[in-house]
């Protein structure tokens, strides 16, 4: 089924929405979201078994049936599919974070410190790998590029920070530290377009692993 691309990039809880950790721990389905910003050249649009987006270069197969809650959201359009095709800074990659399609969400942290990041995502090559954690409109050292080498063509978790010594990352470095408790906005920005986002976890404990 073909859906409205209007409809599928819209927000499907408002600000009133809050995910709340407790002992530590809290999980996020990334389709609720709830608004996008700077979101003029990248957009990301939610993705289902009943609701394909409409949208132009959207060549992709749909990846729900193994998705958590049978959804997810992909940012598009996704015009950088293999290394052959032209990358262009500010359109299709953003190696810089908070520059293109920003995804927030609410969550209520009752224990401030630091928290490691996890995120699930589907990837089929090396131009759909990767992407920026923020909070409050800050984007620290250790939210950027996350990054995914294996656990290609299925639903993979990871938390892992590319380096330059290390392009397939290195684990336990993606992390937020909250000074305080409270209602924080958690942001996620394009690396790369066609990235397809399904979940992600906050976690105190770094050694968890979700895998």
């Amino acid at each position: 089924m073909i859906a409205q691309s209007a409809k599928l990039n819209q927000a499907i809880f408002d600000d009133t929405i809050l995910f709340e950790e407790k002992n530590g721990f809290v999980a996020v389905e990334a389709e609720h979201f709830y608004k996008q910003s700077k979101s003029q050249i990248r957009q990301w649009f939610r993705v289902s078994t009943a609701e394909v987006p409409s949208v132009d270069n959207y060549q992709d197969t749909e990846h729900s049936n193994n998705a958590s809650n049978q959804s997810y959201i992909e940012i598009l359009p996704d015009t950088r599919i293999t290394h052959a095709d032209k990358l262009v800074c500010g359109d299709n990659f953003s190696d810089k974070p908070g520059v293109l399609g920003i995804v927030h969400y609410q969550v209520k942290i009752n224990s401030s410190g630091r928290y490691y990041v996890w995120v699930r995502a589907f990837s089929t090559g090396s131009e759909d790998n990767g992407i920026h954690v923020g909070i409050n409109n800050t984007w620290p050292l250790h939210g950027q590029k996350m990054q995914w080498c294996e656990g290609k063509n299925k639903w993979t978790w990871a938390s892992k920070q590319r380096t330059k010594e290390v392009h397939c990352g290195v684990p336990n470095e993606i992390y937020l530290d909250f000074e305080t408790a409270g209602i924080h906005d958690i942001q996620f920005s394009m690396r790369e377009d066609g990235f397809e986002f399904d979940k992600f976890i906050l976690t105190k404990d770094i050694n968890y692993s979700p895998m």
